[in-house]
């Protein structure tokens, strides 16, 4: 039995929900996204992942009234000092799009030669909003910007954004692929393992 049945991701990104259910599937946890249940973003001013994860999980579990899980992710360029960072889904301004940003962040990098960057996720996972003890964990996924876009699949910056190990972008590789060795599958592992955890100690 799972610690959890039933949850609202507090995302409507179409990518991230199918990421997350894939990756939730073992647990057979039922997962309802906020647009399903007409809940809109929050306000993500944070400087910080953590922050607005965390704001992100309050507020769906709030109007919800059910357990919540929110992640904050983006990708962090190290010749441009760590952005897009927390803005990675705003990076080009509003209305957000993803062709947009990566437009802004190519340009960004037209005469840099250094590319490494890497994607970074935080994720909570509360259990009312009110909740004194959220259980977070996170995970990275290490490799380079490429200047020519490869791929079909994925979505945000994953096709400019090769794996350091395989040489293939995000947006090339198949969602299992992906689920095994991204920031967000890391996080995922991370925060499975810290449910178990916290099973075991009851």
């Amino acid at each position: 039995m799972p610690l959890l049945s039933r949850l609202v991701l507090a995302s409507g990104n179409p990518g991230k929900l199918r990421e997350f259910r894939r990756l939730l599937a073992p647990l057979r946890i039922d997962m309802v996204t906020q647009a399903d249940l007409g809940i809109t973003d929050v306000p993500e001013p944070h400087a910080t992942f953590i922050e607005n994860a965390l704001a992100k999980a309050r507020h769906a579990s709030a109007l919800a009234k059910l357990p919540a899980l929110a992640d904050d992710s983006g990708i962090c360029v190290a010749a441009l000092n760590g952005a897009p960072g927390v803005h990675s889904a705003r990076y080009a301004g509003e209305p957000a799009s993803d062709e947009r940003n990566n437009e802004k962040l190519i340009a960004a990098l037209s005469s840099v030669a250094d590319r490494r960057a890497h994607y970074y996720c935080v994720l909570v996972l509360l259990r009312r909003a009110d909740d004194p003890e959220p259980i977070i964990a996170e995970g990275a996924w290490h490799g380079f910007v490429v200047q020519i876009p490869r791929g079909s699949g994925g979505f945000g910056y994953d096709a400019y954004f090769e794996d350091r190990e395989t040489g293939l972008t995000g947006a090339e590789m198949p969602l299992a692929k992906k689920n095994e060795i991204s920031h967000r599958g890391r996080a995922m592992r991370a925060l499975l393992a810290n449910l178990g955890s916290l099973k075991d100690s009851e």
